[in-house]
């Protein structure tokens, strides 16, 4: 029995030659790399002797990371010597990709112990005009008329130059890399391939009957499975949402189409696609003399019927009367609403599964070390990620997050189910007003009005607290 268990150890044993440095190691290690990685073709050879052992032309010290990561599926203290760039390219080199991610893969977001861990500037054109997230944590940047693409390690994985002289709406609708871009001062939407850097479409707003749709610029831009959806303005006071379908490229419907330039009636600034419920979002903020206006409204894109609508500063049912909302976010994972209020600076939520002609219920704050500091505030902005709200307030960055009471997290919101602390020093809230924040993955990436880079905030190894009233 013992001669046997010997005879299928060194059998399993491999040794391997890393730029002149020799490692043993056994064949399942090697072969739980994935069945097409490199070390996976090595370990079907034979056993090699010891006079003999496979060579290889590479970096043995980041090797010896890489053979730890297989090991333990995690990655050693050695490794923080090394840039994650270095990681990434060796790691593709043995097509073990995919281990790497996962031992590199941050931490779950949580926005109380969140910092920029780094900020991400473009060669050129560095002040962000736009920017979409993708669900493993990389970036799509707009900067001027340059889309710079940012992987899930921060890696810059490319630039395309596009027709373009500005970039305020991008979008990635393809899995195979066709980013949606507009402009604010060009007419249509324009599909753009990653992998070539060409343009491969663009569609405009055209009415035979109506001679003033001509040249619209588009606003916004959002997607479904099937569709691009893309919000264009005529400058004849004219606007509407087009669909057109991801595969032709061709307009296949009109949504909402609007005259005038009322509060009621402007074009949408944002559009967002909830999967869930089969439903296209809206939203539309204006502000003047006599302080912010805007509507929210949802509709079905398959019949173009509007299903529910709310316009504010809105009628003297609403509870808060005169305090429109300055900015309004949508979680499409979690199916909430939020908004932040103009004057107050109070911070609503609302159940898409649950609407009414006031569906909004109005957080409290229930950290006492907090005063209320809302008062003044000119600039907010709020996005809603991962059962947290983040708050910009000018140039200050607030979380919002989500209290387990009795132990249950998912219970239905109520006014005091949120609690509120800052996420930023001093110095972070320096840097300028912030103008759009967005998740992707576990990061959060915020941008800065007319200040170069886009920053990533990650939660640190030590994240996981959560609160129990």
């Amino acid at each position: 029995m013992e001669d046997a268990l010997s005879n299928i150890t060194l059998t399993d044993r491999i040794k391997l030659n890393v730029g002149g440095k020799l490692f043993e190691t056994t064949i399942s290690t090697l072969q739980s790399g994935g069945s097409e990685s490199l070390l996976a073709a090595l370990s079907n050879r034979q056993a090699q002797s010891s006079s003999n052992p496979v060579f290889i032309d590479r970096d043995p010290e980041i090797f010896s990371v890489l053979l730890s990561l297989l090991r333990t599926n995690r990655l050693p203290s050695t490794s923080r010597r090394f840039t994650d760039q270095e990681l990434s390219d060796e790691a593709s080199y043995y097509g073990i990709e995919s281990q790497l991610k996962s031992a590199m893969l941050p931490n779950p977001l949580s926005g109380i112990d969140a910092s920029v861990i780094a900020t991400i500037r473009p060669a050129s054109d560095g002040v962000v005009s736009a920017f979409t997230t993708i669900d493993d944590g990389s970036v799509w940047i707009a900067h001027g008329g340059q889309i710079s693409v940012y992987d899930w390690n921060l890696t810059h994985a490319g630039t395309v130059r596009t027709h373009l002289d500005s970039i305020i709406s991008i979008r990635q609708v393809t899995p195979s890399a066709i980013a949606a871009v507009a402009c604010d001062v060009a007419s249509g939407v324009h599909f753009y391939n990653f992998a070539n850097g060409r343009r491969v479409g663009s569609v405009e707003w055209i009415d035979p009957t109506d001679p003033r749709i001509y040249k619209a610029p588009v606003t916004a831009i959002a997607d479904s499975p099937d569709s691009v959806f893309a919000a264009f303005d005529s400058y004849h006071k004219e606007n509407c949402v087009l669909a057109i379908d991801k595969s032709t490229l061709q307009v296949t419907s009109e949504i909402g189409r609007q005259h005038g330039n009322s509060s009621k009636s402007i074009v949408p600034g944002t559009l967002t696609y909830v999967t869930d419920l089969g439903l296209l979002a809206a939203t539309a903020v204006t502000s003047g003399a006599f302080g912010f206006s805007g509507y929210i409204r949802l509709w079905d894109p398959r019949s173009a019927r509007v299903v529910w609508e709310t316009n504010e500063p809105g009628s003297g049912r609403s509870s808060r009367f005169g305090d429109s909302f300055a900015d309004v976010s949508i979680d499409v994972k979690e199916l909430t609403m939020c908004k932040i209020c103009s004057k107050s600076g109070d911070l609503a939520m609302a159940d898409l599964r649950k609407l009414s002609d006031d569906p909004w219920i109005y957080l409290r704050d229930t950290n006492p070390s907090l005063r209320n500091t809302s008062g003044g505030i000119s600039n907010s902005v709020v996005h809603c990620y991962k059962k947290q709200v983040f708050v910009g307030r000018d140039g200050g960055l607030e979380v919002w997050s989500r209290v387990a009471q009795n132990g249950e997290s998912n219970i239905e919101i109520g006014e005091e189910s949120f609690r509120r602390n800052y996420m930023d020093k001093l110095q972070d809230s320096e840097r300028g007003i912030i103008s759009k924040i967005e998740g992707g993955g576990e990061r959060l990436f915020v941008s800065r009005e007319d200040a170069e880079g886009l920053e990533v905030w990650q939660s640190s190894v030590f994240s996981g607290a959560v609160l129990v009233l």
